[in-house]
């Protein structure tokens, strides 16, 4: 090895005479190459970074030693299931009742045909050799068999004809005067019937009504 690689240690010995050892250049010093003289233990920058820290996700189904999160990640689970299920049942709802009212109404539709029916062949009476009387009879016909086709599906008819006022299924549209205190919101003309579907009021009955002035 050269002198010129080499640094002189000078050192003292009991003699007094100077002693003189031979150092390599560098010994002891760290290579920042291979790594020497770096902390053992070293944080990667990725962690340092706040990356590889176990997300929420994993805690929750990883925690097998921590009964809580499992408990948590059950019960998520069960609530995601909950909900998919629920709007399933309200789809199927929702169908089957669009498939009920359908239904419904196709066999009221089916109901009304034969009525329909009935007035087509009222309009092909030969009015030569048919009577007012018998024609009179045909619709008198037919119009029983629509108020009892209406009747089957739960449709009830008001007529108050003679009854006393009602304003929860009639309307007063015309007022006539009476002297007699007895007479008085009684219904004198049923101008329009009105009709009750299942309880509900589909239309109210139009009267003239008895005052007393």
């Amino acid at each position: 090895m050269k002198d010129s690689d080499r640094d002189i240690h000078h050192d003292h010995d009991s003699s007094g005479e100077i002693v003189q050892e031979p150092r390599e250049r560098g010994a002891g010093r760290a290579d920042p190459e291979d790594g020497a003289g770096e902390p053992a233990h070293r944080v990667p920058d990725d962690m340092a970074a706040g990356e590889g820290e176990p997300s929420d996700d994993h805690d929750l189904h990883g925690g097998a030693g921590r009964p809580e999160l499992a408990e948590l990640a059950e019960l998520r689970d069960r609530h995601l299931r909950l909900g998919a299920e629920f709007e399933n049942y309200r789809k199927r709802t929702r169908e089957e009742m669009g498939s009920s009212t359908t239904r419904a109404k196709a066999a009221l539709i089916g109901s009304l045909l034969d009525v329909f029916d009935d007035f087509e062949r009222m309009h092909q009476v030969n009015p030569e050799t048919s009577t007012a009387q018998s024609v009179l009879e045909g619709i008198a016909l037919v119009d029983r068999k629509l108020h009892r086709v209406l009747a089957d599906v739960g449709l009830e008819i008001i007529d108050p004809a003679g009854e006393f006022f009602d304003p929860e299924v009639m309307e007063a549209v015309v007022r006539v005067p009476t002297e007699d205190p007895e007479e008085d919101d009684l219904v004198d003309q049923v101008l329009q019937r009105g009709a009750i579907f299942k309880g509900h009021l589909v239309r109210p009955a139009r009267v003239a009504v008895r005052k007393v002035d």
